[in-house]
């Protein structure tokens, strides 16, 4: 089965850092939202890069610095999702998982700078590690432009294709993606994917209960 490396962005703007923060660094004792976090596991996490404090205040101080004006539209940090495909976990051991975030993690870092890079934090308490590195956009002239650092499809693209080719050099089981720009596919958030996932899931499982409620089914398994 194919092996795919994963890296996703998503943008935000205006304020919404403390609740990421919470989901990220597992501040909660309960996750009603997202199911899949086991948290008797959630001991097994690791950060690459740990956090100076909370999130909105590393993020306003980085802005602050570069002497950046803001308006209500602008994004003032990336979230950024980096996993494989789950086959591709299966039989590594916890140093092998943490040097391959490790790498994907100096990837991102060689982009976007380490000195914008609010936390780098590995989930091994969910059905697949995956790696969330945060950052501010910030440009080497101290500018806060997330369109010039992450770009258009095009650019997505590109990141994509570079991603792949680092990652490969170490990791030459992994493949690439088909593209968007082939497929015609849009890129959906994180936050988004997750609950499309998590809806399915949901559904499929309302469909077992019906199947195994109904007695016209009933009476048809009992005939096979």
């Amino acid at each position: 089965m194919a092996q795919h490396a994963i890296l996703r962005f998503e943008k935000h703007k205006g304020n919404p850092a403390r609740p990421l923060e919470a989901h990220h660094e597992r501040q909660k004792d309960q996750y009603a939202s997202n199911p899949d976090i086991d948290t008797s596991r959630s001991k097994y996490n690791f950060h690459i890069v740990k956090p100076e404090g909370r999130y909105y205040h590393f993020i306003q101080s980085r802005i602050e610095q570069a002497g950046c004006r803001t308006r209500k539209d602008s994004t003032r940090f990336v979230d950024t999702l980096i996993t494989a495909s789950p086959e591709f976990f299966k039989g590594k051991s916890p140093k092998e998982i943490q040097a391959f975030f490790q790498r994907a993690a100096d990837f991102l870092t060689h982009r976007v700078g380490r000195e914008n890079i609010v936390s780098a934090v590995v989930h091994m308490d969910e059905k697949t590690p995956h790696l969330h590195l945060t950052f501010v956009p910030l440009t080497k002239d101290n500018r806060l432009c997330a369109k010039e650092i992450i770009g258009n499809r095009a650019n997505l693209t590109k990141w994509q294709d570079d991603f792949h080719a680092y990652m490969v050099e170490k990791y030459p089981d992994l493949e690439r993606g088909e593209s968007a720009s082939k497929t015609g596919r849009k890129h959906i958030p994180t936050r988004l994917f997750k609950q499309a996932v998590s809806l399915s899931r949901q559904a499929r499982a309302i469909e077992a209960t019906l199947d195994g409620i109904n007695p016209l089914n009933a009476g048809k398994k009992k005939e096979e």
